[in-house]
């Protein structure tokens, strides 16, 4: 029924041509290029909208935001339903959800805080259906080529979202937002019809027979026993509404208190955080220091252009021990170019150092088969989707918190301060990865 990701082989190298063989995967790979740019447009495009109505950067700048922060609370209340319901239904439900917000706000004018409040509603739920995806691709993917998937969904995210943010605005002015929105209306619905008639439909991972799930070495990790994790999938498989709250708040609880997996989560949390920071002020950076209008769209591209040659790179070329033993490395990397912008270099390094700083992202590759087999099976989609949403809180967060350090030292230090918090990350990942 599901596979679990097996340990690496040794000496094993798996190609990405190999993971794209997989006609499940490469449908969630499909549908998650296409979602992630029906959500950028609409992101972009809704700040365009409320700028225009209110002319209030910080309305705009909330719009831009909406759809990260209330993922932490989703996630902590109804995570759990990533392990109670089937699949197929689940993730159509998602793209229809995504795809009716961007048509309502495509088709009827809406004051702000009601328009703000669609979007953050549907949010609310967002880490379900990731961690549904993710538990998914676990599943259809065992040992190294797991690895890679979990690489190729993070290539299609920055993929889609240099392409969206590079023709959105081209877009938005050549159709008009509400055309840009039912757009992206229909590119959620294009997902959605796709995945309700591609994907097998896979019953609920709770109601599994015994035996076909693998066992979560993480039960042992703290001393917790056997019977936790099997008192847990007991309770999985009876999707009750009124224990669907108490169910992922105690499954949030359970994951916090493994000091492993805590680990693990901080170690993807706090560089995507930091690193957020110091990317929410390339715009005043390059403001401040007087470069030509439009540099800034330049530095922001770098980042997520980093990114896809990191991973393409340290995927492809580097075998599966190699790649965990570069962990630390890419970490303390990813902080260092950084530093360099305290010393305010002409514009050309400025994106040469982001765009280094940035490919050091490939750090997690190397975390994710430690990541999956520390997970208890019962609970791998609550998991996943608490790991995607406490990093988007993160991102939330690092601007206000680096924001608060440029307002103090100016913006290239408060970025060099960010890359100091990188490295120093990376530090405390090489004091207990073994």
């Amino acid at each position: 029924m599901s596979t679990v990701a097996a340990p690496n082989p040794p000496g094993r190298r798996t190609t990405y041509r190999d993971v794209l063989g997989q006609p499940q995967f490469r449908l969630l790979f499909a549908t998650r290029i296409l979602g992630i740019s029906a959500e950028t447009l609409r992101i972009t495009t809704l700040s365009v909208l409320i700028f225009t109505a209110s002319h209030s950067p910080l309305l705009s700048a909330l719009a831009f935001g909406i759809g990260f922060l209330p993922q932490l609370p989703g996630s902590m209340l109804f995570g759990a339903l990533a392990d109670r319901l089937r699949p197929r239904p689940l993730l159509t439900v998602g793209f229809l959800l995504q795809c009716a917000a961007a048509a309502v706000l495509g088709a009827v004018r809406m004051p702000t805080a009601a328009a703000l409040g669609l979007v953050g509603a549907v949010a609310v739920l967002a880490p379900v259906f990731g961690g549904a995806t993710s538990r998914l691709a676990a599943d259809f993917l065992a040992g190294d080529a797991y690895v890679l998937g979990r690489s190729l969904l993070n290539m299609a995210s920055s993929g889609a979202q240099l392409v969206a943010l590079a023709v959105g605005g081209v877009m938005v002015a050549a159709l008009g937002t509400s055309q840009a929105l039912l757009l992206a209306a229909a590119l959620n619905a294009g997902c959605a019809t796709a995945v309700w008639l591609r994907l097998p439909d896979r019953p609920a991972p709770g109601s599994a027979p015994s035996g076909t799930q693998g066992e979560g070495p993480s039960d042992a990790q703290d001393g917790a026993p056997s019977s936790v994790q099997s008192r847990a999938q007991g309770r999985a498989r009876g999707p009750a509404r009124g224990a669907v709250m108490a169910a992922s708040w105690s499954g949030a609880g359970r994951l916090l208190r493994d000091r492993t997996v805590r680990r693990l989560y901080l170690a993807q949390w706090l560089p995507s955080g930091f690193m957020a920071g110091a990317e929410g002020l390339i715009v005043s950076y390059a403001g401040q220091r007087g470069f030509a209008a439009g540099t800034y769209g330049l530095l922001m591209a770098c980042g997520p252009t980093g990114m896809l040659l990191g991973d393409l790179v340290v995927g492809r070329m580097a075998r599966p021990a190699t790649r965990e033993a570069l962990v630390v490395p890419l970490a303390v990397w990813l902080g260092l170019p950084l530093l360099g912008l305290a010393a305010d270099p002409p514009a050309s390094v400025c994106a040469l150092l982001l765009l280094a700083s940035s490919a050091g992202f490939s750090y997690a590759i190397g975390l994710q088969r430690r990541f999956l087999e520390v997970l208890p099976a019962d609970n791998q989609g609550q998991a996943f989707g608490l790991l995607s949403s406490g990093m988007m809180t993160l991102q939330g967060i690092g601007p206000v918190l680096v924001g608060a350090v440029a307002g103090l030292a100016g913006t290239g230090p408060a970025m060099a301060v960010a890359g100091g918090a990188t490295v120093l990350t990376g530090g405390w990942m090489a004091s207990w990865l073994r």
